[in-house]
């Protein structure tokens, strides 16, 4: 007969659970925001998908510098990607593969992920920047909703990425965001 478990064992227990159900959550969130397209698998086709609504958005042709640069920094992206998760080789990543190649590098290095995601990132900032001054909260918004942001959490989160306060979004406050976001803490971490 097994025995039963003390109080403090069946409490830990419980938090792990939740624990791992939180972390599963915030697995899928980001699984969700590469797979734009909702196939199940990230590919090369959403990192594509992702620069033509960006530069749809802002009226960026893409044969413009800005549009070359967007494709280009999506391409790089997906590279990158694929060069630490797509384990089978099959140029898409499943799910698993996020989890157990692209999910542990967020969590063991999220700088170095967003140092891959660097080029796409610097790009969409030049296109979202109408002015010269810099990507502004409220054009970021229109970044984050055209990538799949709920349009009432893009207006805060593209409002937290302004970290200065000073009304433009810098490449670094940008890239400390998108670190930030990756880095996923594993229930047993």
């Amino acid at each position: 007969m097994p025995s039963p478990r003390s109080p403090a064992a069946a409490r830990r227990a419980a938090r792990s659970r939740c624990r791992s159900a939180e972390y599963e959550r915030k697995i899928a969130a980001r699984f969700a925001t590469f797979d734009q397209d909702g196939s199940g698998y990230i590919d090369r086709e959403d990192f594509s998908a992702a620069a033509k609504a960006v530069l749809a958005e802002f009226g960026t042709t893409a044969r413009s510098d800005k549009g070359q640069a967007v494709f280009a920094g999506a391409e790089a992206f997906w590279q990158g990607m694929a060069g630490i998760a797509d384990v089978d080789g099959d140029q898409r990543v499943s799910r698993e593969e996020f989890i157990t190649g692209a999910a542990k590098r967020l969590r063991d290095n999220p700088e170095r992920f967003a140092e891959i995601a660097r080029p796409f990132l610097r790009a969409v900032i030049a296109v979202a920047d109408e002015d010269g001054g810099g990507a502004t909260p409220p054009n970021a918004a229109r970044v984050l909703r055209v990538l799949g942001t709920a349009p009432e959490l893009a207006t805060e989160v593209a409002a937290a990425l302004d970290a200065d306060r000073d009304g433009r979004i810098s490449e670094d406050e940008i890239l400390a965001a998108f670190a930030g976001y990756c880095g996923v803490e594993a229930p047993d971490a």
